[in-house]
C-alpha cells in the first residue's frame, strides 16, 4: 500500500463526531510548551545532579567554539540578552536569542589566528589509522575465569570510579581541598545513577547484535531507541539522530561540544570487547565517537579504549600511557595536550605541581571539555603507582569531571589485578545492581551486566 493510499483510507473511513469541552482544550499543547521552556532553561543556568556544580551550556556553547577556531557573531551581546531573558522567566524572548544563537554557531566564521588550525583534523579512521602508530596486539583468552573476573572488576571499577565522581564533579581542585580535605571515603551514601555509563549500554547492546561487524549507525539507533535525553554533544547528537541526520553528521551537525568529554569517557567498554587488540579497540572506539563527536573528541575515546585494551596484556601503567600516546598522530592536536601532561609528570616530584602547569595551559577550556580530563587522567596514572587507592584519591582530588575520568582509568587497574585488588570498603551494597533512565535497561545487575560482556565476545569471535 503506497502512502496516499493509507492517509486516505485514514481520511476515508473518519467517522465524524462532536468532541466534548474537555476533549477541545489544548492540555497536550501546553505540556509540550512547558517541556520545551524548561529544557531551553537548562541550556541557560542548570546544576550537574550529583555534585551541583553550576553549568551555564550557551556560554559553554561559545566557548567551546572558540576552542575550535571559530568565531560566532553577536555572540556575547546575546548572551547577555539572554542570560537577562532567563533571570526574568521572560521565555518568548528566550526562545527567540536561544534559536539566533544556535543560528550563529551554525554559521561560525573560522578565526585564522587560533592555534586550532596549527594541526591536523582526523575526519575518519581509515586516515587516523595511517598516521597512528598502533601497539603490537597479543590474544587473550576470553574463556576463561580469569578474564570474566577481569570483566567484574572493570565494570565494578566503573561503578566505584562513577560513584566516587559524580559526588565531587564540577570543581576545582583547589576548591574541592578547601570543601573536603583530602577525598578517599565517600562522601555521602554511593549510589549507581549516572549517566555516562549509559552509552557504554547502548553500545554493548548494539554489539551484541552485530559483533565486530558493528556501525556507527547501529550505535547510533541504540542510541535513540535507548536513551531518552543526554547532555552537551550527547544530547546534540539525540536531537540530530531523531531529525534523521546519522553518523558522522549527527556529532558535526551545528555540535559545538563534539571534542568535549562525552567519547573520552565512555572509550572503556571498546578496550574490553578488544582485550589485547589496540588496533580493533580503537577503531570500534572511533565508530561509537563520531555517533557524537568529531576530531580529537573521537580521538579522546581512541585513547581510552586503547589504554584498557592494553591493560590486558601489561602490568605496568606507566607503560600502558607511554605506549598509547605514542600511538597518537603526532600532528593531531590531541597528542599535543597528552604529551604535555605527560612530561609535566615526569618533570615534577609531586602531582599537584603537574597538575598546577596542566590547569594553567588549558584553563581556556570548560571543565567538560577533553583536555583539562585527559591530563588529569594521565597525572593520576603516572603518580598513583598501580595502586588502586592512590589513584582513585588522585583522579578525585584534580577535580573537573571527576566520575567520568574515574570511571576510565579505574578499569585499568582491575583489568590488572582482578577483583581482588579493589577495597572491600570501596563495593557498596547498591553496585550489585545498575540504576538507569535507558529504556530496557532500568535495572540491570552487575552480574548479568559481566554475562551480557562475555557472551557478546564469545558471539562476536
Amino acid at each position: 500500500m503506497r502512502a496516499w493510499e493509507i492517509a486516505y483510507n485514514l481520511y476515508s473511513n473518519a467517522k465524524p463526531r462532536i468532541l466534548s469541552e474537555e476533549d477541545q482544550t489544548w492540555t497536550a499543547l501546553k505540556a509540550v510548551s512547558k517541556f520545551y521552556d524548561n529544557s531551553i532553561s537548562l541550556d541557560w543556568a542548570s546544576n550537574v545532579p550529583g555534585s551541583g556544580a553550576p553549568e551555564r551550556i550557551m556560554v559553554a556553547a561559545v566557548q567551546a567554539l572558540e576552542n575550535r577556531g571559530y568565531e560566532i557573531k553577536d555572540a556575547y551581546e546575546l548572551l547577555d540578552k539572554g542570560t537577562k531573558a532567563h533571570a526574568e522567566g521572560d521565555f518568548i524572548s528566550l526562545h527567540k536569542i536561544s534559536a539566533e544563537l544556535r543560528n550563529n554557531f551554525l554559521n561560525a566564521t573560522k578565526n585564522e589566528k587560533s592555534d586550532y588550525w596549527n594541526y591536523k583534523g582526523y575526519e575518519n579512521f581509515e586516515d587516523y589509522a595511517k598516521d597512528a602508530n598502533f601497539p603490537k596486539s597479543e590474544k587473550v583468552d576470553t574463556n576463561t575465569e580469569k578474564f570474566k573476573d577481569q570483566t567484574k572488576a572493570a565494570w565494578l571499577s566503573q561503578i566505584i570510579g562513577a560513584a566516587m565522581g559524580t559526588m565531587v564533579e564540577g570543581y576545582t581542585s583547589k576548591n574541592l581541598y578547601e570543601s573536603f580535605g583530602e577525598v578517599t571515603e565517600y562522601l555521602r551514601e554511593p549510589n549507581t545513577f549516572n549517566d555516562d555509563i549509559t552509552f557504554e549500554l547502548a553500545f554493548l547492546d548494539a554489539f551484541k547484535e552485530k559483533g565486530y561487524n558493528i556501525t556507527s549507525k547501529d550505535i547510533a539507533l541504540a542510541w535513540v531507541g535507548l536513551i531518552p535525553a543526554g547532555w552537551s554533544a550527547e544530547e546534540f547528537a539525540l536531537r540530530n539522530i531523531r531529525a534523521g541526520l546519522m553518523p558522522p553528521e549527527s556529532g558535526t551537525f551545528n555540535n559545538p561540544f563534539n571534542e568535549w568529554i562525552g567519547a573520552q569517557m565512555r572509550g572503556a567498554i571498546c578496550g574490553m570487547v578488544a582485550p589485547g587488540n589496540p588496533r580493533l579497540a580503537a577503531e570500534l572506539a572511533w565508530k561509537d565517537g563520531e555517533v557524537s563527536h568529531a576530531n580529537n573528541g573521537i580521538i579522546g575515546e581512541v585513547f581510552s579504549a586503547i589504554m584498557i585494551s592494553l591493560a590486558y596484556i601489561y602490568d605496568d601503567v606507566k607503560e600502558i600511557v607511554k605506549l598509547t600516546i605514542d600511538s597518537i598522530p603526532k600532528d593531531s592536536e590531541y597528542y599535543s595536550v597528552v604529551k604535555f601532561a605527560y612530561e609535566q609528570c615526569l618533570k615534577y616530584d609531586d602531582w599537584h605541581d603537574a597538575l598546577h602547569e596542566c590547569e594553567q595551559k588549558y584553563i581556556k577550556y570548560n571543565w567538560i571539555h577533553a583536555y583539562p580530563n585527559i591530563c588529569c587522567e594521565i597525572i593520576a596514572l603516572m603518580y598513583g603507582e598501580n595502586d588502586y587507592e592512590k589513584t582513585l584519591k588522585i583522579i578525585t582530588m584534580c577535580g573537573v569531571d571527576v566520575d567520568c575520568n574515574a570511571g576510565m582509568i579505574m578499569p585499568i587497574i582491575a583489568i590488572q589485578k582482578g577483583m581482588n585488588i579493589i577495597p572491600k570498603r570501596l563495593i557498596h551494597e547498591a553496585f550489585s545492581t545498575l540504576v538507569t533512565y535507558m529504556r530496557g535497561y532500568e535495572k540491570i545487575t552487575l552480574d548479568e551486566l559481566v554475562d551480557e560482556t562475555i557472551l557478546s565476545i564469545a558471539k562476536a569471535i
